[in-house]
C-alpha cells in the first residue's frame, strides 16, 4: 500500500466525528485477506513461542472492544477494528498467520496481566501503557504508539473542570487497573470511581454519577463525538502513555520477534498505513514512529 501523509484539516468537533466513523472501518481487506505482508514459511528458533505460533497457524490476541479508533467492536459485527487491531494483523502476518486465523479475545484493563500470566492469550494489544510496575509481572514490547491523558466532562461543567488541576475531590471515572485512574488519584487528588470499561464510565458521566472520565485523548474524542452536544474533551495532555504489546514475562525470543516486527512496520510503511486507516481518519497528521525499547537482557 502507498502511504500519504496528511495534514490536520479539521476542527476538534469534526476530528472527533471522523474518529468515531473510523471505528467502523480499518485497514484489512476481505475476510481471510490482509493489507499487510504475510510471511511465507517463516523460520524461528526451534521450540520458541514464535515458532510454535507459526506452526499452529493461529494466534489469540487480547484487545479492547470499546475504544473507538484503537480497539472497537462495531454493533452487529464479529471482528473488532482500530489501530491495535491493525497492529495485531501486522504481527500475525510475520508469523505467517492470516487475519481469518486470529482469535480476538475481549480484554479489559484489569485482566490484561492475568490473561498473559495464565496464557489465556498469546499477546495483548489493548492500549497497554508500558510501565515499570507492569513489567514486574509481564513482558511489554514497543512502544508502537505514544499518546497522552485528557479529561471528558459534561458540557455544562467545561468551565469549572478545565484540566487536571481542577480535580481535587472530584469524582473521576476510568477503568480498573489503568494508569489513568492512578495518575488523577495520586497526582491530582481526584476521587476515583473505577469501572471495567470506558463505555461504562461514559454512561456514569452522562447520568451524573461521576463528573469526569479520564483516559487517552484519542479515545475520549471518540466518545465526545457520539454526544457532541452533551460531552466535551477539555484541558491539556497531562501524561505520556507509551503503548506496548504484552507477552509472557521472560520470553526473550518473543520480545525480540515483537520488537523486530514493530520496527519493521515503521520502516516498510505498514504502521503508517495502519494509523492512516484508523486514528488518522480523524484528520490528524500521522506522527513519527516512536523509538522502541530494547528487550530485557538475561
Amino acid at each position: 500500500m502507498q502511504f500519504k501523509r496528511r495534514k490536520a484539516k479539521a476542527a476538534i468537533g469534526a476530528m472527533a466525528l471522523a474518529l468515531v466513523l473510523s471505528a467502523c472501518g480499518g485497514g484489512s481487506g476481505t475476510e481471510g485477506e490482509s493489507d499487510y505482508p504475510i510471511a511465507d514459511s517463516p523460520e524461528f528458533p526451534s521450540g520458541s513461542t514464535p515458532a510454535k505460533l507459526a506452526e499452529s497457524g493461529k494466534i489469540t490476541i487480547g484487545v479492547k472492544f470499546d475504544q473507538p479508533g484503537l480497539g472497537f467492536m462495531p454493533p452487529g459485527e464479529d471482528t473488532p477494528v482500530g489501530l491495535d487491531i491493525e497492529m495485531g494483523k501486522i504481527i500475525a502476518g510475520q508469523l505467517g498467520i492470516s487475519p481469518s486465523d486470529i482469535q480476538w479475545k475481549e480484554t479489559v484493563s484489569d485482566n490484561r496481566e492475568p490473561f498473559l500470566q495464565n496464557e489465556a492469550v498469546d499477546i495483548v494489544i489493548a492500549s497497554y501503557s508500558i510501565t515499570d510496575e507492569r513489567q514486574q509481572v509481564v513482558g511489554q514490547a514497543g512502544p508502537y504508539y505514544v499518546t497522552g491523558q485528557q479529561l471528558l466532562v459534561r458540557e455544562e461543567d467545561k468551565e469549572s473542570i478545565t484540566g487536571p488541576d481542577d480535580l481535587e475531590g472530584v469524582k473521576v471515572c476510568s477503568v480498573t487497573g489503568s494508569t489513568s485512574i492512578q495518575t488523577v488519584t495520586e497526582e491530582y487528588g481526584a476521587e476515583p470511581v473505577p469501572f471495567d470499561t470506558y463505555s461504562a464510565c461514559v454512561r456514569q458521566l452522562q447520568n451524573g454519577t461521576v463528573d469526569a472520565v479520564t483516559t487517552d485523548g484519542a479515545i475520549l474524542l471518540g466518545y465526545a463525538a457520539q454526544s457532541p452536544d452533551e460531552l466535551e474533551v477539555v484541558g491539556p495532555v497531562f501524561s505520556e502513555e507509551r503503548y506496548g504489546v504484552g507477552y509472557y514475562k521472560g520470553d526473550s525470543q518473543m520480545c525480540t520477534f515483537l520488537t523486530d516486527t514493530i520496527n519493521q512496520s515503521f520502516e516498510n510503511g505498514s504502521w503508517a498505513d495502519a494509523f492512516e486507516a484508523t486514528l488518522g481518519e480523524s484528520g490528524i497528521e500521522t506522527p513519527e514512529p516512536p523509538k522502541t525499547d530494547p528487550c530485557p537482557q538475561g
